[in-house]
This record gives structure tokens, sequence and C-alpha cells, in this order.
């Protein structure tokens, strides 16, 4: 199923307050953290031999790569808004 069948009410919650631009990358920043939540809960249980008390390295990578998503995400939402801004004043 399409992530805009499966997630519609999100996502036009988001869009409504957010614009469409804005409001999907919300939705994909949301999605990215229970990504995020999934990995984390893995990690407890897929424990590294070398480095007691972490994670497997394969899944602090993918905690990594998550992570820097979520960042170029939030830091595109911030230059639209940023530009929105400078288009008003």
């Amino acid at each position: 199923m399409s992530v805009f069948k499966e997630k519609s009410g999100e996502l036009e919650d988001y869009e409504f307050q957010m614009g469409i631009e804005r409001g999907r990358l919300a939705l994909t920043l949301d999605l990215l953290t229970d990504a995020l939540v999934l990995v984390g809960q893995h990690g407890v249980y897929c424990q590294s031999a070398r480095q007691p008390g972490k994670p497997a390295m394969d899944v602090q990578i993918v905690q990594k790569c998550i992570n820097d998503a979520k960042d170029l995400v939030g830091s595109v939402m911030q230059e639209i808004q940023r530009k929105r801004q400078a288009a008003r004043d």
C-alpha cells in the first residue's frame, strides 16, 4: 500500500498545518523516528561482541544513517520556512 494511502490522515493534517512540502517532510520525520525506535529496540537484543553494552556495528550504522537523514530533512524544513518568512517580509 502506498504511503499516501496508508498515512493519508496524518499527511492531510501535516499538509494543512505546514503546507504540502513541509507537511510531507514532517511525516517523513515521523516515519524516520519510528524506524529509529525499532532499530533501537533491535539494538538492545543485538549486542556487539567487541563493545559490550553497545549495539552491533550494523545496528549502529543504521541508527547513524537514520539520524543523519532526520537532520537533513529537518534542515530542508527550516530552509523552506526561512524562505517563506523572507518572502513575507
